[in-house]
């Protein structure tokens, strides 16, 4: 398993040194979401994970294409406010090349670098890195903690 270095801002990392290690990361986020859903080819439209120690567990797929999946994995919380959905996070993946990468919304907003050191390219990066940071984080505490998508799992069979 790769070590992902902490990164100082006043001395920011090369780009293409940065970008191999993102890639690294979402490499990483496709093997975890592998073993969340098993079915990872063909996972159910929606469906529900249930322990006994977290909320309810939703995955609901958004969007399916030939080499491509969109999903949206979140937690239900029902408290006196009503029912939460947190935290929603949207992952791209990429099945083709097996990588998965978190999305700060269901689209991945397009950019086009200027030129080396772009800071609006610098930004995305920044960003891109947290958000899948946090995303390899709760794939693993998932895991640890019994949740997980098995192949006959729709939310039907799950509500019932």
């Amino acid at each position: 398993m790769p070590t992902y270095p902490e990164r100082s801002r006043a001395t920011p990392q090369t780009s293409p040194q940065r970008l191999a290690v993102l890639i690294d990361l979402y490499e990483r986020n496709f093997k975890l979401l592998q073993r969340l859903i098993p079915a990872l080819d063909l996972p159910p439209q929606k469906a529900i994970s249930h322990t006994l120690a977290d909320p309810p567990l939703h995955l609901q797929v958004t969007e399916r294409d030939r080499y491509t999946l969109t999903c949206k994995l979140t937690y239900e919380f029902v408290d006196d406010q009503g029912v939460r959905n947190q935290p929603d996070l949207w992952v791209r993946i990429y099945r083709d090349a097996c990588v998965a990468e978190a999305l700060n919304q269901p689209n991945r907003p397009p950019w086009q670098a200027e030129s080396d050191g772009d800071p609006w390219a610098e930004r995305f990066l920044d960003e891109q890195w947290r958000r899948n940071l946090t995303l390899g984080k709760w794939l693993e505490y998932l895991i640890d903690n019994g949740h997980g998508f098995g192949r006959n799992e729709p939310a039907a069979a799950a509500a019932a």
